[in-house]
């Protein structure tokens, strides 16, 4: 029985044996976005895909990012007749390389013959470990990495050993472990970028349909320093997050409780998207008429630079025993008292601010007391 085409963004294609998530396409849109705004400023854009599945990346790089080539790298050869038929519709032969070998051997070859690309895509499946380090390799100075993560259990605290091994990092379980996961990551590919004298830049971080995703951008010097990497304390006696930095391990104690903080890291502490690289995907995404993109990226941009965790309304609601206020208000009350409070994309039932937790509590309370 021949199956039916599918189509997504502009690409046209059939998975067969492969696997495809149609949840994910605004993962992809991401991408595709990112991509575009990197050709548009560089007049190039050489896309290596190292996971290329049935193609639908590679496919819409090339037909609506306006890549310039493209190296379409599968780890499955029984993949081959599928992606191959999708991808020879679409683009010419000479736009094009198809391999089907481990990720790591491409990347190495990459380095080896000085091929460095504009966008690396490394679309995993569980730990992104074995190409933290790698992906640098294969990537051209101020080019783009795009790198997934499904290995949710060892970053959010469920499996800290596994986090010592794979990332270098001690993970523990809070209620903000998604922003956790990604700052883990980001912060063990600037260490491992630092180890070669280079460092990148956050373009975007995203926690979406269960995956963790973080856009990169390689830079000719290290990032890291001792501010933008360290520790995320949370007290579980009180519930509020404290940043520690390494020179005060000694001290990781709650300002409230003086009670010892359970440590997470080290991880990045810095912000968790590039504002000014967003607003130029939403220009894009606005003239293409991607309304949810358009509508995340904002949020995005909102969470940007505020502290590396959330408070869940939830925590709020329970540690202050008390009915939870809807989120808009508790954030306009946040900032009528004088703080920074917004959304965020990472859970719809949370705030970032930086107020302390026993602020939101009162905050909260007062709200209450009014309404009634």
């Amino acid at each position: 029985m021949m199956q039916q085409e599918l189509y997504e963004g502009k690409a046209k294609f059939k998975t067969r044996q492969a696997f495809y998530n149609p949840r994910s396409k605004l993962v992809r849109d991401l991408g595709v976005l990112a991509a575009k705004v990197y050709g548009n400023s560089n007049n190039s854009l050489r896309v290596l895909d190292g996971f290329a599945g049935c193609g639908v990346r590679s496919l819409r790089y090339w037909l609506e990012s306006k890549a310039d080539f493209l190296w379409v790298n599968e780890g499955n050869p029984d993949l081959r007749l599928v992606l191959e038929a999708n991808l020879l519709r679409e683009i010419p032969k000479s736009n094009y390389r198809v391999t089907y070998l481990d990720a790591n051997r491409v990347f190495f070859d990459c380095y080896n013959r000085r091929d460095y690309y504009d966008l690396i895509d490394v679309d995993c499946f569980g730990t992104a470990a074995p190409y933290l380090s790698t992906m640098i390799w294969a990537t051209k100075i101020g080019g783009l990495m795009y790198l997934t993560c499904t290995d949710g259990r060892s970053l959010t605290g469920r499996l800290p050993e596994n986090s010592l091994k794979a990332y270098g990092s001690y993970a523990r379980s809070h209620p903000a472990i998604q922003e956790q996961a990604l700052r883990l990551l980001i912060g063990s590919v600037q260490q491992q970028a630092s180890n070669k004298g280079l460092g990148v830049e956050q373009i975007f971080s995203l926690w979406f349909n269960a995956t963790y995703r973080v856009m990169l951008r390689l830079v000719a010097r290290p990032q890291l320093t001792s501010e933008n990497y360290g520790f995320l304390g949370f007290c579980h006696h009180c519930g509020n997050y404290k940043t520690v930095s390494w020179r005060k391990l000694s001290q990781a104690i709650c300002e409230f409780d003086n009670q010892p903080l359970t440590l997470t890291g080290a991880m990045w502490l810095g912000q968790l998207h590039d504002v000014s690289f967003l607003h130029k995907m939403q220009e894009i995404a606005r003239q293409w008429q991607w309304d949810k993109v358009v509508r995340l990226l904002s949020v995005m941009m909102g969470e940007a630079d505020f502290p590396p965790y959330f408070y869940t309304l939830r925590e709020i609601g329970s540690r202050g025993k008390l009915d939870i206020p809807k989120r808009s208000h508790l954030i306009e009350a946040l900032q009528n008292a004088g703080y920074r409070a917004t959304i965020t994309h990472i859970n719809p039932e949370a705030i970032k601010t930086d107020a302390d937790i026993h602020t939101c509590i009162d905050v909260a309370q007062k709200l209450n007391g009014n309404s009634q």
